[in-house]
């Protein structure tokens, strides 16, 4: 043995071999030959084993090569020698000192081979573990008989693979110690309880639950709160809060429990709830609330807004000596910040001691999010400044702050800034970086932050699956609004329709209602309530059908949408639908129903009352709009900028002139609203459709600001009305100075040349629309019939009965005729003959679209026709004499307003 040192590497597993057999040690220890070739640690092992138990004084005595390992053995082996009895203290000794896991390994071999072993399990069982091998811990743990010590073993193991994340590990290794038969105690339960919430798996959390049961620890206080946590990280929030409510009545309670459940709710984002357990915490005279129970419960008033119960937290935090606590304080400037009330969030900020990172985080988050974006950078530019590490939570308060506002290039510029700077953005940072790109429609930037996203967060296995979709529902809804809608829905479809959220569904949704594709969004809102999808919609995938409804006009399916409302009870959110149901049903038609919604109203605001005046003004009903107005000032809401936009529009459509002007001047003298852009375009509007043009043309000369398109536009349009060729000519000069590619400055000029009958000018301007790619939209109407929606084009036989439509119009046409009907061929814009114009006339797609409407109609059924372009004035002279020869009212919807035509009149009163 003294010379085993020099035995070739490759004889040495057979030379060990045989030194097994003379020392009568069993093949079951292959450690002994694995180990017998790392000289020379190893061959003071072989000595000991051999000469331990004859002449342990020799070991002290030989100079082996120097070696920790060695010297390790030699003390092992001169105290059992020496004295067993201090055999204890020494071997824990030595267990703690192994700087390795072969030391820890050849200390295991001694306690074997001189019968120890039994002494020493739960030290070597820490003593692998603190070396990170636990299969050897629990290799074991399983060879012996259950006894306290075994279960804190276990205990030591199930902890250490929570801390590490394994949660999976957790619950094979609780498994493992119930098929042992080694019974888990009051410390066990905690821990795998925790690891099923981390999961989340309530599936497992209730089978850990039922074993509680059964071993008699559904009374102990640890056992039962980390219960309640479990259930509320399973989002079971119900069984959470049955689980408190027996525990509150076996009498266990204490301010862990509370604080769970409070958290629970919170969290769940059920801050009503959350509210209400706190107080009844306080009113508990045996709990007193400490800096976790306000970290819970602040977060909770904020959601609400309820700045006096976040204020009377701040006074018992004071009270109570907790405000000191920089966690309390930051709870109460995020409080204050949701709350609106920056100022008291400053002051907690200023009055704070000790402040930290969040602590400047969250008021940089309050000033972002309260548009206040010079405090915001103001606050940020002196974290800078003190040296204060910036955190992604940093950056990402001002990017969110500027995507949220709308300032889509600013958000990105910060973005940039914190590229240069190393920090590494998260997957909120991405979400308002892509929210920025969709304000601004910045589809390039969209893109390069998708591909960022695909190289450093999505995609990862080790990654959260709720991080991956917001990512992806940001993406689609980038992609939305910037008006690359195939691609969205590209993206929409990559997601397993078990894996989208009502997020998912909301952001395609809104994407193609906002953007022209309303019969998309209906559809896939159709699909998201189809039989077998349990997807609920929110608030904002409501709204967004509502809005697809409005811009088609679809009364029918608006009406459904508003039947589903009212089943699925959205009473905590009824406000803001029912806006958008006002506004559906003025834009579908229906005034009378939006009347309806307004009057039921428990709750306005002031878009509730914009949006019944628009729908008024929509109808022409000026009088009734004025009448609203004085109800609003009543109720105590003053007229703003938008308020004063919408009352010039319905004054516009309704011939109320005067009227106009007199609310144009009191905005500034009697409001101190300063007239912007649009107001002084919605004035040009309304002085050119009355044919006052001196006046217009004096309003826009006198404007504060450069005019745009949109105002030469409204001169062009007053123009047309009135046939003015000089001045529609000079607006059209200026609109093409200002480089307006817009088909409708062109079909204006046009229409203008040819009701002048100047129809080489006609030509050219024609010319000049192909010469520059501009395209003139063609005309198309649709109706509502008893199986859908019906579209009619100019001239259009498509639709399977257009011989019975086309039968129906001319037999209608030849009955007015009959009463007074002349057909204005002056609207048939072609250098042809009143015969050939006559017949254009007769193919108009809003006639063909009445014709089907009444031949599918019942008598007495109002006929809803849309059009995406005005109606001309011998349509709607023709819908004049139908209407009084038929029993339906025809209510036409067009690019500008609506008309109501009914026994022979019109609502527009022949003013549009």
């Amino acid at each position: 043995l003294d010379r085993a040192h020099e035995i070739p590497l490759n004889q040495t597993n057979s030379y060990c071999k045989s030194i097994n057999e003379r020392l009568g040690i069993s093949n079951s220890l292959p450690i002994f030959v694995s180990y017998a070739s790392s000289l020379p640690l190893e061959l003071s092992m072989l000595r000991s084993f051999s000469r331990a138990n004859t002449k342990p004084e020799f070991l002290l005595q030989s100079k082996p090569r120097p070696s920790g390992g060695a010297i390790t053995i030699s003390l092992f082996s001169s105290a059992v020698a020496q004295n067993q009895a201090s055999l204890t203290p020494i071997t824990s000794t030595l267990l703690q000192k192994c700087n390795s896991l072969a030391q820890a390994k050849l200390i295991h071999q001694q306690l074997l081979v001189q019968g120890l072993y039994q002494d020493f399990t739960t030290r070597l069982v820490s003593a692998y573990l603190t070396h990170n091998a636990p299969s050897h811990s629990i290799s074991i743990l399983e060879r012996l008989t259950p006894s306290t010590s075994v279960v804190f073993c276990w205990n030591t193991i199930i902890r250490r693979s929570l801390r590490l994340g394994f949660s999976h590990d957790v619950l094979s290794l609780f498994r493992r110690m119930l098929r042992l038969h080694c019974p888990p105690d009051h410390y066990t339960f905690p821990f795998v309880l925790k690891a099923c919430g981390e999961l989340p798996s309530f599936r497992s959390g209730a089978a850990v639950h039922a074993v509680v049961s059964t071993t008699g620890f559904d009374s102990n206080v640890f056992v039962c709160n980390a219960l309640v946590a479990m259930y509320a990280r399973c989002g079971e929030l119900d069984d959470a809060r049955q689980m408190f409510e027996e525990m509150h009545d076996k009498g266990i309670c204490d301010i862990v429990s509370w604080n769970s459940i409070v958290a629970a709710y919170t969290q769940s984002r059920d801050a009503k709830n959350a509210v209400e357990l706190f107080r009844l915490m306080t009113n508990d005279s045996e709990i007193h609330p400490d800096i976790v129970s306000l970290v819970n419960v602040l977060p909770a008033c904020g959601s609400l807004g309820a700045s006096l119960h976040g204020m009377q937290l701040h006074a018992f935090a004071l009270r109570r000596g907790l405000f000191e606590d920089v966690f309390v304080g930051n709870a109460l400037m995020d409080m204050y910040a949701k709350c609106r009330m920056i100022e008291q969030a400053n002051k907690v900020f200023e009055s704070m001691e000790v402040k930290d990172v969040v602590s400047w985080n969250a008021m940089v988050t309050g000033y972002s999010q309260a548009g206040r974006f010079e405090e915001a950078l103001g606050l940020f530019e002196k974290m800078r400044e003190e040296k204060i590490e910036l955190d992604v939570v940093s950056w990402s308060a001002v990017i969110a702050g500027y995507a949220q506002k709308g300032h889509g290039y600013e958000a990105l510029g910060v973005f940039r800034q914190m590229q240069l700077c190393g920090s590494k953005p998260n997957v909120v940072t991405l979400v308002s970086v892509l929210s920025g790109c969709a304000s601004i429609a910045a589809l390039l930037q969209g893109k390069e932050t998708h591909c960022y996203a695909i190289k450093c967060v999505l995609n990862y296995d080790w990654n959260d699956p709720g991080e991956d979709l917001m990512v992806i529902n940001g993406l689609i809804d980038m992609y939305a609004k910037c008006k690359s809608t195939n691609v969205a829905r590209s993206m929409f479809d990559s997601v397993a329709p078990s894996d989208r959220n009502v997020v998912t569904w909301t952001v395609m949704i809104g994407g193609y209602a906002q953007h022209g594709e309303a019969n998309d969004a209906l559809k896939l809102f159709s699909e998201m309530l189809q039989e077998g999808n349990s997807m609920k919609p929110n608030t904002f995938t409501i709204c967004c059908a509502l809005m697809a409804c409005a811009h088609l006009a679809a009364l029918r399916f608006g009406k459904q949408i508003h039947a589903y409302i009212l089943r699925n009870r959205y009473e905590s959110v009824m406000l803001f639908m029912e806006n958008c149901l006002i506004d559906m049903y003025s834009k579908s038609g229906d005034i009378h129903a939006a009347r309806v919604v307004f009057d039921n109203m428990q709750h306005r605001n002031s878009v509730s009352w914009t949006s019944l005046l628009t729908g008024y003004g929509m109808h022409g009903y000026g009088e009734e709009a004025i009448k609203v107005l004085d109800d609003m000032r009543a109720a105590g809401f003053v007229p703003d900028g938008i308020t004063f936009l919408v009352l010039l529009y319905v004054c516009s459509h309704s011939g109320m002139v005067d009227q106009g002007i007199r609310f144009f001047e009191s905005m500034h003298t009697e409001y101190s609203v300063t007239p912007e852009l649009d107001h002084y375009a919605c004035m040009v509007d309304l002085l050119g459709r009355a044919g006052r043009f001196g006046q217009a043309l004096e309003l826009v000369h006198s404007m504060p600001m450069e005019p745009t398109a949109i105002v030469w536009i409204a001169l062009l349009s007053g123009c047309r009305i009135h046939g003015n060729v000089e001045l529609g000519e000079y607006a059209a000069a200026q609109l093409q100075e200002l480089g307006s590619e817009n088909d409708g400055s062109y079909t204006l000029l046009s229409n203008i040349y040819a009701n002048a009958r100047r129809w080489r000018d006609v030509a050219r301007v024609r010319s000049l629309m192909k010469y520059s790619g501009v395209k003139k939209r063609p005309g198309c109407s649709w109706v509502q019939g008893k199986k859908g929606t019906a579209t009619f084009y100019v001239g259009d036989r498509s639709h399977p009965q257009f011989e019975q439509i086309y039968k129906l119009l001319a037999d209608l046409i030849q009955r007015i005729k009959a009463i007074g009907f002349v057909p204005e061929t002056n609207c048939a814009l072609h250098d042809v003959d009143d015969e050939e114009k006559g017949d254009l006339l007769f193919e108009h797609s809003e006639k063909l679209a009445l014709a089907y409407g009444i031949l599918v109609s019942t008598p007495g059924v109002p006929i809803h026709i849309t059009k995406n372009l005005r109606v001309c004035s011998d349509c709607h002279n023709a819908f004049t004499y139908i209407s009084m020869i038929i029993d339906n009212e025809i209510i036409l919807r067009d690019s500008s307003r609506f008309h109501h035509f009914k026994s022979g009149s019109c609502s527009c009163r022949g003013y549009w």
